[in-house]
Order: C-alpha cells, then sequence, then structure tokens
C-alpha cells in the first residue's frame, strides 16, 4: 500500500497517524471540513480534500480524487457512517474504523475482542449525539465492519481505551501533569490501585497502520499500553518526567464528602478496573512504546502548550479541605 486517506487528520489521533504514515513513506491525504488548524499545511508530502465526512457525496468526490489504498477514518461517531464508508470504499486494500474500548458492554477483566460482549444499540441512539451513547454508537460500527467484511470489504476495526499523548484537545491528562508541576501534594481518591487503561497516541496510530497492513479483514483490534499503570503509578510517572517529588495523598469518600467532592470528580478515576487485552494486536507484530518514554515526551509537549486541564479541575480549594481533614487523622 502507498496512498493513505486519513478522514480527520489534523487533531490528536488522526494528527499522529499522519505522522505515523509519512513515517512510512505513504502519500497521504487527510479529508476534513477544516474547522481546526491544518499542521501539515506547510508541508509538500500531504494532500488535503475539504469536505463533510458526513455528507456522502462529498466522500465519494474524496475518494475518487485520492483513490487510496487504505482509508483511516477517524471521526466516524455513527453507525450510518461506517456503513455509507465501506460502500463508498469497497474496493480499497484497507478501511480501518476507529472505534473505542468503550463498545464493550461487560465488565470483564480483560476485555476481549470475539470475547467480552459489545453494547447493544438502538434506532435510537445510533442518531444521537450525547457522550451517553457513544459506546453503544461505536460498538455498532463495528457490527458494520464485521457485516462490510462478510461482503468482501477489506475492513477493520480498531479499539483504543483512553487516549494519551502530545496535542491532546481532552486535556484529561494534562489535569494531573499540571497538579504534579505545581503542587507538592496531590490529591488522589481512593487507594490510588485503580486502573484505567490508557493508550499513547502515537501507539494507537501505528496499530492503526499495522492492521491495514497485516489485520484480518472484519476483526476488531484492542490497543492499548502493554503494561496497565494505577492511577498511583501514573502520577509517579508524571513526577519522574517533571524531575519532581510529589506527596500523593488518597483520599476515601468521607474526607471527599467534607469538602463536597466524590471520586468521580477526578478524571481518569473509574472504580472497577477497565483493562483490554492487547495480546492479539501484538501478534501482528506491534509493540507499544515504554512507559516512561511515554510520559516523558507527553509531558514536554504539554509544557510547551497552553493546556492545563481545567475543565477537569474539581478545585485546589475543594482539595485544600481534603487535605486539612486528612492533615487532622
Amino acid at each position: 500500500m502507498d496512498t493513505a486517506l486519513v478522514i480527520g487528520g489534523t487533531r490528536f489521533v488522526g494528527r499522529h497517524l499522519v505522522e505515523q504514515l509519512r513515517e512510512h513513506d505513504y502519500d497521504v491525504t487527510i479529508f476534513n471540513r477544516g474547522n481546526h488548524d491544518n499542521p501539515f499545511a506547510d508541508a509538500a508530502d500531504v494532500d488535503r480534500v475539504e469536505g463533510d465526512r458526513t455528507n456522502d457525496s462529498a466522500l465519494e468526490l474524496a475518494a475518487e480524487r485520492v483513490d487510496p489504498d487504505a482509508v483511516f477514518d477517524c471521526v466516524a461517531y455513527k453507525p450510518r457512517e461506517v456503513r455509507a464508508a465501506t460502500e463508498i470504499f469497497a474496493d480499497v486494500d484497507a478501511y480501518v474504523y476507529v472505534s473505542s474500548g468503550d463498545a464493550y458492554a461487560s465488565e470483564e477483566i480483560p476485555k476481549r475482542e470475539g470475547e467480552t460482549a459489545l453494547r447493544p444499540c438502538t434506532a435510537e441512539q445510533a442518531t444521537d449525539d450525547s457522550g451517553d451513547t457513544y459506546g453503544n454508537r461505536k460498538a455498532e460500527g463495528d457490527r458494520a465492519i464485521a457485516a462490510a467484511a462478510d461482503r468482501g470489504v477489506n475492513a477493520y476495526s480498531v479499539r483504543p481505551c483512553i487516549v494519551y499523548g502530545p496535542y491532546d484537545y481532552t486535556e484529561r491528562l494534562d489535569y494531573w501533569i499540571d497538579r504534579v508541576a505545581n503542587y507538592d501534594r496531590v490529591v488522589v481518591p481512593g487507594d490510588g490501585d485503580n486502573v484505567w487503561h490508557r493508550a499513547y497516541a502515537p501507539d494507537v496510530a501505528s496499530a492503526l497502520r499495522i492492521v491495514a497492513e497485516e489485520g484480518t479483514p472484519g476483526e476488531a483490534y484492542n490497543v492499548g499500553d502493554r503494561r496497565a499503570v494505577t492511577i498511583d503509578e501514573m502520577v509517579e510517572l508524571i513526577a519522574d518526567a517533571l524531575s519532581t517529588d510529589v506527596e500523593v495523598v488518597h483520599a476515601g469518600d468521607r474526607e471527599l464528602a467534607a469538602a463536597d467532592l466524590s471520586a468521580e470528580d477526578f478524571v481518569l478515576y473509574r472504580e472497577y478496573p477497565h483493562l483490554l487485552d492487547t495480546a492479539k494486536l501484538a501478534d501482528l507484530g506491534w509493540e507499544s512504546t515504554p512507559l516512561d518514554e511515554a510520559m516523558a515526551r507527553t509531558v514536554e509537549e504539554h509544557l510547551d502548550s497552553d493546556r492545563d486541564g481545567a475543565e477537569w479541575d474539581p478545585g485546589r480549594e475543594a482539595e485544600r479541605r481534603v487535605l486539612g481533614v486528612l492533615d487532622t487523622l
């Protein structure tokens, strides 16, 4: 495969994917509406086609203009979009759909492709735009991929867990980096052992490419760090990347309630572990970046950005009240 069309391609996973494809000598075209700055505007080896991926006619024009060997769909959020794309790109060597670990319905440890049940998706959920139905819509997209493969389409699904890394506009990890960078005591809910599996964005990008090149049509592939870490270990990795020391202070429900907080007010906290089995992807030859290296690169880019994760901030004054309660115990 030599030519790739990336639907999206300017933000976060899509941006890393374009960089990954360029490194592997693909001729890359990105297809998007142009609502965000194009980091590849000055790159001679990256073309761009403007259009709305929800408009089938625009997608058909992009398919005709680019004639790609591989298509990577980073912004398909509704099942109809996946079904349309697998028809429009029915003859490509690979159509890779970015799904999500949230597509899984069952709380199993770990969640495995083909074994762990996917979320159902009603007709109403399939057309919804809220975050409440995100996993349902992604799961239905996965089923559309399997149906397309049954028709002979080279369609694949990649299911990342929580993604982190440079250019992360969600700012979820930025909150924790900002806390560790600016305070010597950081409140962590619970006992610090909770696990919410994460995936380094450049590793998601390499997974997408490898699945396109080596995967089996109709199959789904989980992607996440090969070694999952607890929330305490995540904070420690951040501190190491910042070359600083931090005291992790664990707070239970009672201490948090004293400041009108709950554990769920802290981003990247999840009471029940979320862990994906990544062995199937590894069998294709995929490898993940060592965690200390991934965090160092993430922290470095964070420090050069203006992101601080303020959207997720439970309030430092509230945290101080929690620390005060704990200090009296």
